[in-house]
């Protein structure tokens, strides 16, 4: 993740993928979306937090044009997190806007109250933190009752012993590779730690996820490590041509993953 000053996921395809297929006769088509992106992986997420909030629209289908696959919506209250971003309305607007699978990652102290309603603006999958409950068993479960990828992100000061009893019951597994809620920080190495552990630990149907920091200078280190969804922010948004940018984060996130 990147919080307002830097970036979150963003995905691509491979060029020499299939195009992705929506099995609309499962009960859970949004699942199959998302679960389609696992045979690209690893694939360049963007996060829309830095975008042109004035040109939305234009915004997503750009990115579309770019290349992308996905798109990664960071959501703050401003109290499990200093930052307020965005919530629910948002979120129905790009899912208006794309049939491409969205991510809502919610950095928000009482997710429970609110996974249903992302799901129902939109959301194939949501992710939401372990400091953030007591036991989030019960809501990675409702999450995929719902028919959604179940995700659970952590912060790089949290060990992965809060995550690791929680493993079997997760679709998605984020290790923040920033502090989330604070802008313009470097990239903390403890994620390409949790990254390698959890490789070893996880079956390949669970994503792993690294959100914080990601750029042309990390991204290689974080698909060596295991990472298949890298989100991005600033690196794509800062930049006068996404088409261009995307690419470049592709292939360097493909080449480090194809030599391990």
């Amino acid at each position: 993740m990147e919080t307002p000053l830097a970036g979150s996921p963003q995905w691509i395809l491979r060029s020499d993928a299939p195009p992705l297929v929506v099995d609309t006769h499962s009960a859970t088509p949004r699942r199959s979306l998302f679960s389609a992106l696992r045979a690209r992986a690893p694939v360049v997420v963007p996060s829309l937090l830095l975008c042109d909030f004035a040109h939305l629209g234009d915004e997503v289908h750009k990115l579309e044009e770019a290349g992308v696959h996905s798109f990664h919506l960071d959501v703050m209250d401003g109290h499990f997190v200093p930052n307020i971003s965005y919530g629910l309305p948002i979120v129905e607007a790009v899912r208006r806007e794309t049939d491409l699978p969205i991510e809502a990652h919610l950095m928000i102290s009482d997710p429970a109250r609110y996974v249903e309603q992302f799901v129902a603006a939109g959301a194939d999958a949501v992710t939401f933190h372990v400091e953030a409950v007591d036991d989030p068993r019960p809501i990675l479960k409702r999450l995929q009752s719902l028919g959604a990828i179940a995700g659970l992100a952590c912060k790089p000061d949290t060990p992965l012993s809060a995550i690791t009893p929680y493993l079997d019951a997760c679709d998605l597994i984020l290790p923040m590779s920033v502090q989330p809620g604070f802008g313009g920080q470097s990239f903390q190495n403890v994620a390409l730690e949790k990254l390698q552990y959890l490789r070893t630990r996880v079956g390949p149907d669970v994503f792993l996820e690294v959100d914080g920091g990601v750029n042309a200078g990390t991204i290689g280190q974080c698909t060596a490590s295991g990472a298949q969804l890298c989100v991005v922010g600033s690196a794509i948004f800062d930049t006068p041509n996404y088409t261009e940018t995307v690419a470049t984060l592709a292939r360097l996130a493909q080449t480090q993953a194809r030599t391990q």
